[in-house]
């Protein structure tokens, strides 16, 4: 969920996207720039960034199954740990956003926690607005940009960035109902909520998603030796 100034504004003020270090997303970026706010509908992303967005998904979902594959005596209930440390000004809409995921699906739980975390939040400034990252080798962050977080909601923001974690990709054409449509509705959307279809979808993800890379990290342990 990032934000950019309408285009007109830019061009009245002799501003290039580039210049204003607009034009390109992060190393690792898990998500794309939002529109400008006069065509949010228009906005539809792009492989590249669906691409992203899998990995991040991938990168906590093999963290957890490892962790599992190791301790096979653990509780039957997919749990992903977070740790929200570095960013303490969102602690309140961090564990609000993970008590509505815990609300809103039933095969995966998020829980606070500092050893062990299978990813992490962090705050600061960025113009590039909030994303969610991985590093590739099975740990990933969630940045919370100060200013986007005083224009839209913050804890729909803080959901949405989530709900990557979980495995939704970013849907800007979509409704205020729809989470994952992000700043697309602009910043009156206050919803906060991942809808039928979006809790149908991480329900689904963790119950058979989660059985593949479980049996991968346990096969991937074995050959190790682990």
């Amino acid at each position: 969920m990032r934000l950019r100034m309408p285009l007109s504004v830019l061009s009245a003020a002799g501003l290039s996207l580039t210049a204003l270090g607009l034009g390109a997303a992060p190393a690792g970026a898990a998500e794309a720039p939002l529109a400008p706010a006069d065509s949010y509908a228009a906005y539809a992303g792009s492989s590249e960034e669906a691409a992203a967005n899998r990995a991040f998904f991938e990168a906590v979902l093999e963290s957890v199954a490892e962790k599992r594959a190791a301790d096979p005596t653990g509780a039957a209930a997919v749990t992903v740990v977070y740790n929200a440390s570095q960013a303490p000004t969102f602690a309140t809409q961090i564990a609000r956003s993970a008590q509505i995921w815990n609300s809103s699906v039933s095969n995966v739980r998020l829980q606070s926690g500092t050893s062990g975390a299978d990813f992490s939040y962090r705050e600061g400034n960025d113009s590039r607005g909030s994303y969610a990252s991985t590093d590739g080798h099975g740990r990933g962050y969630i940045f919370l940009d100060y200013a986007q977080n005083r224009t839209y909601d913050s804890t729909r923001v803080t959901a949405h960035e989530t709900g990557h974690v979980l495995g939704l990709p970013d849907h800007y054409s979509g409704p205020c109902s729809e989470l994952m449509s992000g700043g697309g509705p602009g910043p009156s959307c206050t919803n906060a909520y991942p809808n039928s279809a979006e809790r149908s979808r991480v329900n689904q993800l963790w119950a058979n998603g989660f059985a593949a890379a479980l049996d991968q990290a346990e096969k991937a342990l074995q050959k190790s030796g682990r």
